[in-house]
């Protein structure tokens, strides 16, 4: 089921810079209780910061959360100097199949509200981060990134901690999933917030070459 997201009808107008949206699709099930789980809000916490330091990030980075077990919009698009990072509470299983729908409807959406409004966007990222495998149907999401990511609508990457799932994860992600070295959430919330600072200073529609931090390993 496919929440409804309404935006501010000022915000544009108030900031017209180019977006660079971007969703975290974050895996909150019961497996992801005590250490897990307060890694992942301290890593969240690093990521403001760091975006915060950047004053161009700040105008154009755009988070939205989707957190699964069971499948919530924890934040819609939020621009960076407006994001506080929430406090993730583990449960339930791992609806991995229906996160990733929402997590595309979400994109969507704020894709057709750039449009509606005259804002240039660079092509928005898919973040999803998981410590299991999914426990709902997730082969149509999975046709459904593979075909979004190779013609450019979005780019989805895959990042599993340890019990993930890197089989089922391969065959989501056109990217190859990367393998998180224990629970490094900060180091890796700090590459991704100063990859999303370097896509904000670029052309919309170009290209930005991305080294995966050390403590990554491909599958």
């Amino acid at each position: 089921m496919t929440e409804q997201i309404s935006f501010g009808a000022g915000e544009f107008a108030d900031n017209p810079e180019p977006r660079c949206p971007c969703v975290l699709l974050l895996d909150v099930s019961g497996s992801m209780q005590g250490a897990p789980i307060n890694e992942l809000n301290s890593g969240l916490t690093l990521f403001r910061d760091e975006l915060c330091a950047d004053s161009l990030a700040m105008k154009r980075v755009e988070v939205g959360i989707v957190t699964f077990g069971p499948v919530r919009i924890e934040m819609p698009f939020t621009g960076a100097e407006s994001f506080i990072a929430p406090q993730l509470h583990s449960q339930g299983d791992t609806p991995m199949g229906a996160a990733i729908h929402q997590a595309l409807q979400m994109v969507d959406d704020r894709k057709a509200e750039y449009k509606k409004n005259g804002i240039s966007y660079y092509r928005p990222w898919i973040f999803l981060i998981t410590d299991g495998g999914p426990t709902d149907e997730w082969k149509t999401a999975a046709a459904a990134v593979r075909e979004g990511d190779s013609s450019k609508k979005f780019a989805f990457f895959a990042v599993g901690v340890k019990g993930a799932n890197m089989d089922v994860l391969s065959q989501i992600s056109l990217r190859e999933p990367l393998s998180l070295d224990g629970l490094r959430f900060r180091d890796m919330f700090k590459w991704l917030s100063s990859s999303l600072k370097s896509v904000s200073q670029s052309t919309p529609g170009t290209d930005v070459a991305l080294t995966p931090p050390s403590g990554w390993t491909s599958v």
